[in-house]
């Protein structure tokens, strides 16, 4: 698939046509490039669901494959960051973990301890953590000044230690009126003129723009880079038990935090319409409630077409195998459902944050996916015609063709050129 960059001249934009590494040189020499003592320091605050740590985790494989030499360590709050596998060069600093309830509010994982005396606790390891490791680039996750400001003071000390400082938005961030209230609350949009080095979309700017309807200073969009989206790429390895060897869909819930929805609604349009035989396997998502994973196992154990797992490390290998995706969008998803080239219907969820159906919306705009709302899909007859025509419906690549996701290439351009340029020394092209 191929990307068409619209670049109105409002925002610089990054691109490239093929990824940096590995190169070839001559017929058959491989050549590599080596970041020696390089180190990226990466900040995921993780208060509901996957979607921070995954992206990190993503960016973090794709550099440290690209570059040898380098190490990428990761702050994360996801009560569960220990159950993925990572890349040699690659770890992480678990931080104690706070939950977003679906209200907005916010409560420590451990109801024992104060959230105050939380954040504290937190504040201090990343602090900690900056001091020791001393990295040269600094890349936060969505949250300018992390959670409730735990950041903002480390970013103040790295900046006098001249670590390049680096903002990471998503393609959508929120609708613009919610946006807006939440930053100029905190005086967001002139601390992150004032701190960061650069502001990473992980988008393309033809796609949305996460600051509009904002008034940004121009001191802040002269940073903006659009570097594409995040492609994904499968583990490749045996196919798990619950993977059937026929066409199945895959419904996923990401987190599943907030997925109870869609799991209940699905169900119910299987038990309504006898010929939706399609197999499914269901992902609950390991945030989702025990009371509420147990009642979907039991309602799913009595449907022979879907088979329901509690959670699976490498979804990956599961969306590459299915034939369509149902999904939420959140935005790990969406880059999941272009990079396996999947037909996918989007159900996104509207609370607390709009970022999912603004994405669905526009996703479904531009041809790469269908959207129903949930008080659709709370139509157990109106979901099953849905889940139907996803089931037959072409992939993205036939339905908006000229799409690539080439947001791993450029950043990896990005990185190469900031490190070359303030160590000179550290980049070394070695034979692989």
């Amino acid at each position: 698939m191929q990307q068409t960059l619209i670049n109105n001249g409002a925002y610089p934009v990054v691109s490239r046509d093929t990824p940096a590494l590995p190169s070839i040189v001559g017929d058959d020499e491989l050549m590599s490039k080596r970041l020696n003592n390089a180190r990226i320091l990466m900040y995921s605050h993780d208060t509901f669901g996957l979607g921070h740590l995954r992206r990190c985790r993503t960016i973090a494989h794709a550099l440290v494959e690209d570059f040898r030499g380098l190490q990428v360590l990761i702050i994360s709050g996801a009560t569960i960051a220990g159950a993925f596998d990572y890349r040699a060069r690659v770890d992480f600093v678990k931080i104690p973990s706070v939950i977003k309830l679906r209200n907005g509010d916010y409560t420590s994982m451990d109801r024992h301890i104060d959230l105050q005396e939380t954040l504290k606790m937190r504040q201090s390891i990343i602090r900690h953590t900056a001091e020791s490791f001393e990295p040269d680039i600094f890349i936060i996750d969505k949250e300018p000044l992390g959670l409730r400001g735990e950041v903002e003071d480390t970013l103040a000390y790295l900046k006098t230690r001249g670590t390049r400082l680096v903002l990471g938005l998503r393609d959508v961030m929120d609708a613009p009126h919610l946006l807006d209230a939440e930053w100029k609350r905190n005086d967001v949009m002139a601390k992150i003129a004032k701190l960061y080095d650069d502001v990473w979309v992980y988008g393309p700017p033809d796609f949305h723009d996460p600051l509009s309807g904002l008034e940004v200073p121009q001191a802040l969009r002269d940073k903006m880079r659009f570097v594409g989206f995040l492609q994904r790429s499968a583990y490749g390895t045996p196919k798990p038990d619950h993977v059937p060897e026929e066409d199945y869909l895959l419904v996923t819930t990401g987190g599943g935090g907030d997925g109870a929805e869609l799991v209940r609604d699905f169900i119910a349009a299987y038990e309504s319409d006898p010929s939706l035989d399609h197999k499914a396997i269901v992902v609950l998502g390991p945030y989702m409630p025990s009371e509420q994973r147990q009642m979907f196992m039991e309602a799913g154990s009595k449907l022979p077409r879907l088979k329901m797992i509690e959670f699976d490390n490498r979804l990956e290998d599961l969306m590459v195998g299915a034939k369509a995706v149902v999904a939420m969008g959140g935005y790990n998803t969406f880059c999941e459902i272009l990079s396996f080239d999947k037909p996918a219907l989007i159900v996104p969820r509207t609370q607390p944050r709009q970022e999912q159906l603004i994405r669905a919306s526009r996703g479904e705009e531009l041809g790469l996916v269908n959207m129903i709302s949930a008080e659709e899909s709370a139509n157990p007859q109106a979901f099953a015609d849905a889940i139907r025509q996803v089931w037959t419906r072409k992939p993205p690549s036939v339905t908006a063709p000229g799409l690539q996701l080439e947001g791993l290439p450029t950043i990896a351009a990005m990185v190469e050129e900031c490190l070359a340029r303030k160590h000179p020394d550290y980049l070394t092209v070695v034979q692989g």
